[in-house]
């Protein structure tokens, strides 16, 4: 398949001439982040492509709209050297140094050549900018990136925002709002705010040893194992016979859809991996505080989440139905109370570890099937389809999306070359899968 072509690249600033919005403090839940890479997801449209250069001048305009509203994406990271104790703190200086924008074309790619097959084409990682970026970069690099890559009858949009900034119900809530104003919406119906939440009596800034973090690392340094994709689609049906059947084995009605899905994912994962059957398997889910912290005010733009963990061996899993997984699954995100998350954000300044993702033989879900990915309509009509980067891409992940029809639900699946061509041929899980 064709390489992609850089067209052009730009700075995009905050229209008005926005001002500095000063700076803004680090909470624990973004910091942990500093290591890992950018949030990227692109959306592919089908459309004619008649008018590049009128699009493009477009799609630049209403990001620096875009970015008046969430000046945070236009700063940069900012450190502050403590000399008395020999630490550092991290904050967001919103100064309007401006977002990335790159026009790119892949050259003779279809959508459906982006879509259609069976494993997710390398072409796609190369429609997003700020690729193999660790979040620490954002110190001189952007923490919004945009690429509009042009495809012989459509455009792939692919986005990147720093991890730092942002968790993925903020990074929606950022695409969203773009969306509504290049479709010529003037208030946002979601006004973000960005200020950090602290506990009360928390110290401010937040202040970590300098050997918590090597900035001079790169992501290019670890040599991770190759992997590869594939987004398997559920059906509304297929997944309401899935949490039917997790229930009934259970004997209860608490388990959601999305438990029993994961669940079922999980046994099919195991079952195709060379796994010792009395090692011990684990299930990390992400947790989101929204919900389960008043304190947070609505339409928070920041991190937010904290993950947990389901630990099984593969024959208990295997051996039993898909209820007793899923109704771990459910009483460990049950435990997740607001005053978890309040107390992870206390505690955490004291004995600060940061993320590192892939070091083990978990399977870890990320994204969520909520998040609004199908409205977001530019003004030529809804995406055809949502992929992600190379961010973060390792042996177990997985990323939720909503599919295109009311109540399903696509699951990206990184894994192992043989891992995922033996799930290929597992029928039991294939027969719950809709081409």
């Amino acid at each position: 398949m064709a390489a992609v072509r850089l067209i052009s690249t730009s700075t995009v600033r905050a229209a008005n001439n926005k001002a500095s919005d000063g700076r803004i403090e680090l909470n624990s839940w973004d910091i942990r982040h500093l290591q890992i890479g950018y949030i990227q997801k692109g959306l592919v449209f089908a459309m004619p492509m008649h008018n590049k250069d009128t699009l493009i001048r477009h799609l630049k305009t209403s990001l620096s709209s875009a970015v008046h509203h969430f000046p945070l994406l236009a700063g940069r990271l900012a450190t502050t050297q403590h000399e008395d104790d020999g630490t550092v703190s991290f904050s967001v200086d919103c100064n309007d140094a401006g977002a990335l924008f790159i026009h790119a074309a892949a050259d003779g790619v279809t959508v459906s050549d982006i879509v259609k097959p069976v494993y997710v084409p390398s072409v796609v990682h190369s429609c997003f900018p700020l690729n193999r970026l660790q979040n620490n970069k954002g110190i001189t690099n952007p923490l919004l990136g945009v690429q509009v890559t042009d495809l012989v009858d459509g455009i792939f949009i692919g986005c990147s925002i720093n991890r730092v900034v942002a968790d993925g119900t903020s990074f929606w809530h950022f695409l969203n709002s773009w969306s509504e104003i290049s479709k010529g919406s003037v208030n946002l119906s979601k006004p973000p705010v960005f200020q950090r939440w602290f506990p009360d009596g928390m110290d401010v800034p937040i202040r970590i040893p300098r050997s918590c973090i090597d900035v001079n690392q790169c992501i290019d340094d670890f040599a991770a194992p190759p992997t590869r994709q594939r987004i398997f689609h559920f059906s509304k049906e297929t997944i309401a016979k899935l949490k039917a059947k997790a229930n009934t084995d259970i004997g209860t009605d608490k388990i959601s859809s999305l438990q029993a899905l994961l669940s079922h994912i999980w046994q099919s994962v195991i079952r195709n991996r060379s796994f010792g059957l009395n090692e011990e398997t684990k299930y990390v889910i992400v947790v989101g505080a929204r919900q389960r912290c008043p304190e947070l005010p609505e339409n928070y733009f920041g991190n937010a989440i904290l993950g947990t963990f389901v630990a099984m061996k593969p024959k208990e899993l295997m051996e039993q139905g898909i209820g007793n997984p899923a109704w771990r699954m459910n009483r460990t995100i049950a435990a997740m109370t607001g005053e978890s998350f309040k107390k992870f954000l206390e505690s955490w300044p004291a004995s600060p570890n940061l993320l590192n993702l892939g070091n083990s033989d978990a399977l870890i879900t990320i994204s969520s099937p909520r998040f609004d990915i199908y409205g977001n309509d530019f003004g030529w009509g809804k995406p055809v389809a949502v992929r992600s980067g190379s961010s973060n891409k390792f042996d177990g992940m997985l990323t939720l999306f909503c599919g295109a029809e009311a109540g399903s639900i696509d699951v990206e699946v990184c894994l192992f070359p043989e891992t995922l061509e033996a799930i290929a041929n597992d029928e039991e899980f294939m027969d719950t899968v809709t081409n």
